[in-house]
């Protein structure tokens, strides 16, 4: 009877055991299952999907050209934009500095940043600067160094396959923007956020083509558009050998007296689905309020000079 009992129990415990083991490996086996599926998940969430790149677009080089002068936010600013290029494909950042030579902070700020760059510098004439107190809107500003990029172009890459773009240093790209213009023929178009006083400013499309524009003054100007809002095929700008910005144009017509050179309202190219999307916005940095480094200068004690800002 006790050796019945005996096997009895030992029989229980070995089913016992079995059965441990069993859902032992089930556990496993569910464990390993949901790992595979996690990694599936995360590689399918990490995976950024490419699409082909046409291969008439994949010599097309975006030249941008960037006015830029010495202020407070410059270092700043700058550094922003190198970094949102540096994720643009195919890319040539044209800095012109607004001053008699290229100073120490751009000079350094471009060997850091991997982006393929060029560093002009020319000064604007005394009376085209704006006099103490004078409101910002009283002169165009960036005009000789946007045409000091341009006759770059000219000189230094002439009649390649590429596009040319005004990107003010304060604008925000998203870099979408860089793929919308880069088949332009002649002149492609798109709205600009943030400007002109409205949420957007720009061209009105339909069927691809300008039909009207968006814009809340001056709707008689020949190219009622923001700076940012446009880009050239660089072939047609150096066949237009007089397509240059007028340092002397009236508020507002500074983009007109370039886009007369170069194409008829009918001949704009709309991008960003038939400008309906906005990739590009005239943000402006807030100019800071350094009250207290202004009395430390006042006082000749200003903050450590070797500390670059």
């Amino acid at each position: 009877m006790l050796r019945q009992r005996r096997l009895l129990y030992f029989s229980v415990a070995a089913l016992g055991a079995v059965v441990y083991l069993v859902t032992l490996y089930k556990l496993h086996l569910q464990t390993q299952d949901c790992q595979q599926r996690l990694s599936q998940e995360r590689k399918a969430f990490l995976h950024v999907t490419k699409f082909p790149v046409p291969e008439q677009l994949r010599s097309v080089t975006v030249y941008m050209i960037t006015p830029t002068y010495a202020r407070w936010t410059q270092k700043a600013d700058l550094t922003r934009l190198c970094q949102t290029l540096m994720h643009v494909r195919q890319i040539h950042w044209i800095v012109v500095e607004d001053a008699v030579s290229p100073t120490p902070l751009v000079t350094k700020l471009l060997r850091r940043c991997t982006v393929p760059s060029t560093h002009l510098h020319t000064r604007t004439p005394e009376r085209l600067r704006l006099k103490g107190g004078e409101p910002t809107w009283r002169k165009c500003r960036g005009v000789e160094q946007r045409n000091a990029g341009l006759e770059w172009l000219r000189r230094n890459v002439g009649n390649e396959e590429g596009v040319v773009y005004f990107g003010d240093d304060d604008n925000t790209y998203d870099v979408e923007l860089f793929e919308q213009m880069r088949d332009t023929k002649k002149v492609s178009v798109w709205p600009v956020g943030i400007c002109g006083g409205l949420r957007f400013e720009g061209p009105l499309c339909k069927n691809d083509k300008v039909t009207g524009w968006h814009t809340g003054w001056a709707l008689e100007r020949p190219f009622p558009i923001d700076m940012a809002g446009f880009a050239i095929s660089l072939p047609l700008l150096v066949s237009r050998t007089n397509a240059r910005l007028d340092p002397d144009a009236k508020i507002g017509y500074l983009e007109s007296s370039i886009l007369e050179k170069l194409v008829a309202i009918d001949e704009l190219e709309p991008k960003a689905s038939n400008c309906t999307k906005v990739f590009v916005w005239h943000t402006r940095t807030e100019v800071p309020k350094l009250t207290h480094e202004q009395k430390l200068i006042e006082a000749n004690m200003p903050s450590n000079p070797d500390i670059e800002t």
